[in-house]
């Protein structure tokens, strides 16, 4: 698959990449990122390569990820119009002024300007809330970005690391409203944090929504290159957040990671990546990266098939534990069909037999 086998975010006509660039790194300022001469090759690497989806956020390196973006692409109006570009609000951007974060209406508007003038363009194509704000009420923030929709100053909207019901409530409240609705969720989401697969997963094929997992390679440590008999390397920047997930669950993944890589002669990221596109909700996979090689190799992950047995060995090792109420749903449903057969699918039969059920 091609970075340009196009696919519909959502329920929308914005067409978007099978993989999405992310931009974290851009900039140096967190003493881990790109230089903005690299971060330029890895937008025109990219892009011609097909890839059309380019995702940020207003705090990302201090704002410096957006201006990047922005020099490079905005004074071009053709490749400015053929990228998707995604940004988030949320973040506190003025340190100490309680209105310059979070999801009220206050903030949203003056965030939105910032990024569009880091941006240098006129328009936003999806526009996050990067995370759910308790303290604002959902119809405010709805009625903001609903406003900015309608002002031509973003294209779509989406929730970022949004609990379930509160993403039910928002995309409820946008039809009864006639608001312009959500058409997609971002989300962690790897073989080490598969817990949306409770919730947000069902919710996002019940409402149509999109979603475009963030840290598909859970901040680098699926991508094989740490072991147990190995300390981490000592001029890694990002080792003191990393080493916290290296448990020994994390290193029986990556060693399964690294059977397979092996069987199909690639690298074990690809294969975690991979695993991560082959989900049926998944609608585009974030990745980041530093260097050209980091983008090519993370991009060639479309290229991989995995087997049926390859996508059960990876599944078994990390399956969710499930809670209330999909543990019981499957034992109350037999209660309800009893063996019968619903759209070709038998159902469990019931303990209780016909006998018993005369009675009652």
């Amino acid at each position: 698959m091609p970075l340009n086998h196009y696919v519909t975010l959502g329920r929308s006509g914005l067409r978007v990449s099978p993989i999405c660039l992310g931009t974290m790194t851009f900039g140096e300022e967190l003493g881990w990122g790109s230089t903005v001469a690299d971060s330029e090759r890895i937008l025109d690497r990219y892009m011609d390569q097909g890839g059309n989806f380019i995702d940020t956020a207003n705090f990302y390196t201090h704002g410096h990820s957006e201006k990047i973006i922005g020099d490079h692409l905005g004074k071009n109006r053709a490749k400015r119009h053929s990228a998707v570009i995604a940004t988030k609000f949320f973040a506190n951007m003025r340190v100490g002024d309680p209105n310059a974060g979070g999801a009220g209406r206050k903030n949203i508007y003056w965030a939105c300007e910032e990024s569009l003038r880091r941006l240098q363009t006129d328009y936003i194509d999806l526009y996050w809330m990067h995370a759910w704000d308790q303290h604002t009420p959902i119809d405010e923030t709805l009625r903001a970005l609903d406003d900015l929709v309608s002002a031509g100053k973003i294209r779509y909207i989406g929730f970022s690391d949004t609990p379930a019901w509160k993403v039910a409530h928002a995309q409820t409240l946008a039809h009864f409203k006639n608001w312009a609705p959500l058409i997609a969720l971002q989300m962690e989401y790897s073989l080490l944090e598969r817990t949306i697969e409770g919730d947000m997963t069902p919710l996002a094929q019940e409402f149509g929504l999109g979603i475009t997992p963030w840290s598909p390679l859970r901040s680098g440590v699926l991508t094989g290159k740490y072991r147990r008999d190995q300390a981490a390397p000592a001029d890694a920047l990002r080792t003191v957040f990393t080493s916290a997930m290296l448990d020994e669950k994390a290193h029986t993944v990556v060693d399964v990671l690294r059977e397979i890589a092996d069987e199909l002669d690639t690298m074990p990221a690809r294969i975690a990546l991979q695993w991560v596109i082959a989900q049926p909700a998944i609608t585009s996979t974030i990745i980041g990266a530093r260097t050209l090689q980091q983008l090519d190799d993370n991009i060639a992950a479309l290229d991989l098939k995995l087997s049926a047995d390859q996508l059960q060995r990876l599944n078994a090792l990390t399956e969710p534990v499930k809670t209330f109420p999909a543990s019981i749903l499957p034992r109350l449903q037999s209660f309800q069909h009893s063996g019968t057969t619903i759209n070709g699918v038998e159902a469990p039969r019931s303990p209780m037999s016909p006998e018993e059920g005369k009675g009652y």
